[in-house]
């Protein structure tokens, strides 16, 4: 019996093993793409994660998960033009594009006195908007921007305009 009990969990050992090493195949790394204004255009931007660089989520994004910060990159008369969507004031701003870099400049904002936590939502955009831009596609193939400064770093999915 005692041998029967040594041959049993050989064997579940030995199948235990097999298996993990099945598991193991891992995942493509997220595909990168060069960052233009046409790529950037062809949807709307929806936040969909936003952390500090301690890794602490920015909460003053994340007061209304129904509204979430959205970014429309669009031209209007030769003129590059973004527009941050669902902020209490109405915010955007030009932007330009050379060599895959995003320069976000003159942004202009209506001035209501918003309350909070819609003040903090509009300040916590500007600071997001604002750093190094990259675009890949997640494991379903959805498109993502990721922002990235010094402070923090921002996911946005691509969402059909």
């Amino acid at each position: 019996m005692k041998n029967m009990t040594k041959v049993m969990m050989a064997a579940t050992l030995a199948v235990g093993t097999l298996a993990a090493g099945c598991q193991t195949t891992s995942l493509p790394a997220p595909v990168s793409q060069p960052v233009t204004a046409d790529v950037l255009q062809a949807h709307n931007w929806q936040l969909v994660d936003a952390k500090r660089s301690n890794g602490e989520k920015v909460t003053q994004l994340f007061f209304d998960p129904a509204k979430p910060l959205t970014l429309n990159f669009m031209n209007d008369n030769g003129r590059d033009y973004v527009a941050f969507m669902n902020t209490c004031n109405s915010m955007g701003a030009g932007y330009s594009v050379e060599n895959a870099e995003v320069e976000i400049k003159n942004g202009i904002s209506t001035m209501m006195a918003c309350p909070e936590p819609q003040a903090s939502f509009d300040t916590a955009t500007l600071a997001t908007v604002k750093g190094k831009y990259s675009l890949s596609k997640n494991a379903n193939n959805v498109p993502i921007l990721t922002i990235k400064n010094d402070d923090q770093v921002a996911y946005f999915k691509a969402v059909a305009k």
